[in-house]
């Protein structure tokens, strides 16, 4: 299963191994740039396997100090090490035998921010996803699951904090200033899980117990002086604890929980077995310095993190081809924990619009691969929103599919059968075929074919048969490497709505299986008869988004207005809204383009003025619901020749028709909105914040005084970073004025100069700026003394906000954003390849662009492959975007 040569592996090449790890001994005397790790391993030969089959064991730049098998130095003739490899041959003919091998260490030169690395002065360690190869030589495989014991030395002074997997066992004092910690892990576990964190951290500790009575003590490390910033994380944590009892039915295992957050990190954070190490922005909270979309996302991944303690660790991926099984599975497991801890409907919308912004277009590209990919060059590359968030959408339609309590039987069974193990996708659809008593084969074709479904819809009404006839197909589009599809099996859920917005019920309906509103489509086309329609109704189809698909169902724009105001279903009312929204998206951006000015129809306009005034949403979801389709978004629907400025503008003139009947419903309820001191980022407050900075977007976009007062007030006196923020962006995004938008920026890089998840904020909001000179721009920011381009946060705010939120400077048609990104592309790889290839990730759309940014494009990523020595992971991206289809 290696990768470290660059080849193509895959799945069907998988081999268990002809030996396993089963018990790991470590010893780490952990020094900045001369560390000896100390590796004794008991290895158990396969009993199908050969007597003098070779060992051979994965490895990553590793300087090779010993090795020995039993206690007893290896001859040398019965050995090859390279850096990235070590083979052992004539191994003992006993089926168990011990491996110890001492390797030596740089931490502080590890760039890459995998193995054993340093930050800001302590140690930590990113294994996933074969980073442990860097520390010394093994099989760094996930189906190779082994009980760790971890002894840590370093220097007391600097390394007060000793941290491991599993328990604290022994700690003690050494000679010369030292000191030493023993961590035990019970738990067998592959070694993508290992952790190891040392330094001196300020703790928040905290207790938990168990629904079987054992009580847990739980740790969050950061920098000193941070701890204050740590009480929203813990207190996420000990929801997601109690929830995972309480609908999961699962019980943290360990007597510690520990969580360590850190300012470099590749990832925003890492499940490792007990010991969780967070990238520092998905920890660090409070009023003044997070907005309530941070607050958000540290609810989330830290509950993601933690249910990975059995979605992932206590039940692990066979390879790495399963990684939705851990990834998609604690993605679903997350969004559902957020749903309940805050609106089920806020959050679907949200996950949603992540989905399609994130997800379809990566399934409409060069990079489009399966749920479970076939072949992999480089296993990073893999960490995507189609393993994670498509993954997620399959765990959910399975879920709609068996119905709740036969999906908990099924997730129960999982549990029991496979705890342990390294599991594949076949073993955990076998269980909900099981608890469901149903065939779920062809549904699988979810987890291997690539591309997302086109659904076109087309509706006819009989009045005099009283027949309601929905003619329903399925297409899936080639894909790289996939030219042919079966039909999926598709679960849409309808709904029937008369004239005045009241729900229709049929007498009966033929032509598809269904179970009351969810209708289960497995052919390519379905004609499916609702009987007893008297009058012609309006069609709600995949209420709740129950499948991941493109509905292409050419309602009128009286159908959108009356489903937008009356439908049933929180997630369809707000997609009528964003649909209609979108037509006139798309008509307004091809009129720019024809030179002509675009025209908006009224009744959109009426319909969002009632939705933003209607006192029965709550705030938050008026402001979904209003909100427009992002500059991608529309790109997407477009689908070719895109032209990104006319896109803007189009976007911009609409938003200036809103704003001007919305502006006098803003005034009306301003004070319904206004949010008590002291800041709370609970749900309800959050969502009035969220409508009143909506509106008043809407308001300056109109050119309103009155909102750009109420902006620049609010941006002077908020008592907290959510009011603050969402002003700044008004001023640096909206306003006309140019020297409002350096004075507010200047005042914000004043009061938080010093604060770095503060001041990437900082560089985000200018990356999305729109402007003339976009690449003289971003260089200048560039070389501020605050950006450092070794730091993988600040290169996604600045770097990565600008490739993929600011559609104009990006696509600039110089094309000077392509040779900047490219430019900046280089040099990061020759630092850190991870963060460069997901950087790479941004061209996955050039083919949609217009005729001359394409070219551009292109030229660019042209002279990026042909110009530079690139790593593996930078590469296979690169390649894969530039293939001919």
């Amino acid at each position: 299963m290696r990768t470290d040569q660059g080849h193509v592996v895959k799945l069907k090449n998988y081999k268990a191994p002809a030996y396993r790890a089963r018990t790991v001994a470590m010893d780490f005397r952990l020094e900045p740039e001369d560390t000896i790790v100390s590796t004794s391993v008991v290895y158990e030969r396969a009993r199908d396997a050969a007597a003098d089959t070779a060992l051979a064991l994965d490895g990553d730049g590793l300087d090779l100090v010993s090795v020995s098998i039993n206690g007893k130095p290896v001859d040398a003739a019965h050995y090859t090490a390279t850096p990235d490899r070590l083979v052992l041959r004539k191994l003992p003919t006993a089926r168990k035998f011990t491996v110890e091998i001492v390797t030596r260490l740089n931490p502080t030169a590890n760039s890459r921010l995998m193995g054993l690395y340093r930050t800001g002065g302590n140690y930590c360690t990113q294994c996933e996803a074969e980073g442990f190869r860097r520390i010394t030589y093994f099989q760094d495989r996930p189906d190779v699951m082994a009980v760790y014991t971890v002894r840590i030395e370093a220097a007391k002074g600097d390394n007060p904090v000793l941290l491991g997997n599993g328990n604290l066992v022994e700690e003690g004092d050494l000679d010369g200033g030292r000191h030493f910690a023993v961590w035990h892990d019970p738990h067998p576990k592959p070694s993508y899980l290992f952790a190891l964190v040392a330094g001196d951290l300020e703790a928040v500790f905290d207790d938990f117990t168990t629904m079987s009575g054992r009580r847990v003590k739980l740790g969050i490390y950061v920098e000193k002086g941070k701890g204050n910033k740590a009480a929203w994380a813990m207190d996420s944590l000990i929801r997601s604890m109690q929830w995972d009892e309480r609908v999961f039915g699962r019980e943290y295992d360990l007597d510690v929980f520990n969580i360590v957050a850190v300012s470099d990190f590749n990832m925003g954070a890492m499940e490792n077995k007990g010991l969780n190490v967070f990238n520092d922005k998905y920890v660090l909270a409070d009023p003044d310095t997070a907005t309530d979309v941070d607050y958000g996302n540290i609810e989330a991944i830290i509950a993601h993190e933690y249910f990975h303690n059995w979605t992932g660790n206590r039940i692990t991926c066979r390879d790495w081809f399963q990684l939705c099984l851990k990834e998609g599975l604690t993605v679903f497991r997350d969004q559902e924990f957020s749903a309940d801890e805050r609106s089920r409907a806020v959050e679907r919308i949200g996950d949603v619009r992540n989905l399609r912004a994130a997800q379809f277009p990566e399934d409409a590209g060069p990079l489009a691969h399966p749920v479970r990919p076939e072949a992999y060059r480089e296993i990073n590359n893999f960490y995507t929103a189609t393993v994670y968030e498509k993954g997620a959408e399959v765990v959910r339609m399975i879920a709609t599919i068996l119905g709740p309590k036969a999906f908990r039987k099924g997730m129960d069974l999982y549990f029991k059968r496979h705890d342990g193990e390294a599991a594949t996708i076949e073993q955990f659809v076998k269980c909900f075929e099981e608890a469901g008593k149903t065939d779920l084969g062809q549904f699988a074709l979810w987890y291997s074919q690539a591309g997302t479904p086109h659904v076109p819809v087309s509706a006819s009404h009989d009045k005099a048969k009283r027949t309601l006839t929905l003619e329903i197909e399925q297409t899936l589009a080639p894909t790289p490497g996939q030219a042919r599809k079966k039909p999926m099996h598709i679960p849409l859920r309808i709904a029937l709505f008369n004239s005045r917005g009241e729900r229709i019920e049929a007498e009966r309906v033929t032509g598809a299986d269904n179970e009351g509103e969810v209708f289960h489509l497995r052919k390519s086309s379905h004609k499916i008869v609702f009987h007893g329609i008297g009058e012609r109704p309006v069609v709600s189809v995949n209420r709740g988004f129950t499948a991941p698909v493109v509905i292409d169902f050419s309602q009128s724009k009286t159908d959108l207005a009356l489903l937008s105001a009356h439908d049933d279903d929180p997630f369809n009312r707000w997609q009528a809204y964003q649909e209609f929204a979108m037509r006139q998206l798309i008509a307004g951006a091809k009129a720019l383009a024809r030179g002509k000015a675009p025209a908006f129809d009224g009744k959109l306009v009426e319909a969002a003025v009632a939705i933003a005034g209607d006192p029965s949403l709550e705030p938050a979801y008026r402001a979904l619901a209003i909100g427009l389709p992002s500059e991608g978004e529309i790109a997407q629907a477009i689908g070719r020749n895109v032209d990104p400025d006319s896109i803007r503008q189009a976007r911009n003139a609409l938003g200036e028709t809103l704003g001007k009947s919305l502006e006098a419903v803003r005034l009306a309820i301003r004070g319904e909105l206004e949010t008590p001191a002291p800041y709370s980022p609970n749900a309800v407050d959050a969502g009035k914040r969220s409508l009143k900075n909506t509106l008043l977007a809407f308001g300056v976009m109109a050119g309103s005084a009155q909102a750009e007062a109420d902006t620049i007030s609010q941006f002077d006196n908020a008592d907290n970073m959510n009011d603050r923020f969402a002003a700044l962006g008004r001023i640096v995004h909206l306003f006309a004025s140019r020297s409002a938008a350096s004075k507010a920026l200047d005042a914000f890089e004043a009061r938080y100069g010093d604060n770095p998840l503060v001041m990437d904020k900082w560089f985000s909001v200018q990356a999305m700026a729109h402007g003339p000179k976009p690449a003289a721009r971003m260089k200048a920011l560039m070389k501020h003394p605050s950006f450092s381009i070794r730091n993988p946060n600040r290169v996604r705010s600045l770097l990565g906000m600008f490739a993929t939120a600011n559609a104009t400077g990006f696509n600039a048609a110089s094309g000077e954003g392509y040779e900047l990104m490219c430019t900046k592309i280089a040099e990061i790889d020759a630092i850190n390849p991870q963060v460069a290839a997901r950087l790479m990730t941004a061209f996955r759309s050039w083919r949609m662009l217009e005729p001359g940014r394409r070219k551009l494009a292109q030229s660019a990523m042209k002279t990026l492959r042909t110009g530079n020595v690139l790593s593996r992971d930078t590469r296979d991206i690169l390649d894969r975007i530039l293939a001919e289809s």
